[in-house]
């Protein structure tokens, strides 16, 4: 009786159960501790960061395109998860723009202008045409013109 229960095993099948046993010790061994994708650089989380404060009207998009741009290829999810774990709205409309603050930023090259007529004491037709510097609040260039 114990010759015929040897027969029922094959030695290819115990050679394969063998192999078996080592390739899941083997697996067991070298598996992640931590599955998964690595956590992205702290350098690239900064400068992600940094662009996202700076740029506030940025998408996560623009900011992943820029990134690329510079040699620092990431995904757009990355980004997102990036801005997202810090409590920065990914949206571009994270801080909407007031009409106020971009007549601040852009002062320096800002110039109203008006073009007057008007008619002087002696019944003379003049056109003016006022310039104003919105940095300064001071005239930059004022001209006088008679009317032909």
């Amino acid at each position: 009786m114990l010759r015929r229960l040897r027969l029922l095993v094959r030695p290819d099948t115990v050679l394969r159960w063998h192999h078996n046993l080592v390739k899941r010790r083997h697996a067991r061994i070298r598996r992640p501790e931590r599955p998964g994708r690595p956590p992205t650089v702290r350098s690239i989380r900064a400068l992600v960061l940094r662009l996202a404060c700076e740029n506030s009207g940025w998408s996560y998009r623009r900011i992943q395109g820029e990134l690329a741009m510079l040699g620092n290829l990431i995904a757009p999810s990355t980004v997102w998860e990036i801005l997202k774990a810090e409590g920065v709205d990914p949206a571009p409309e994270r801080t909407a723009t007031t009409w106020a603050g971009f007549l601040r930023s852009q002062a320096d090259i800002l110039l109203a202008m008006d073009f007057i007529e008007t008619i002087t004491l002696t019944g003379q037709r003049q056109y003016i045409l006022a310039v104003i510097e919105h940095a300064t609040g001071r005239s930059r260039e004022c001209r006088v013109a008679p009317a032909p």
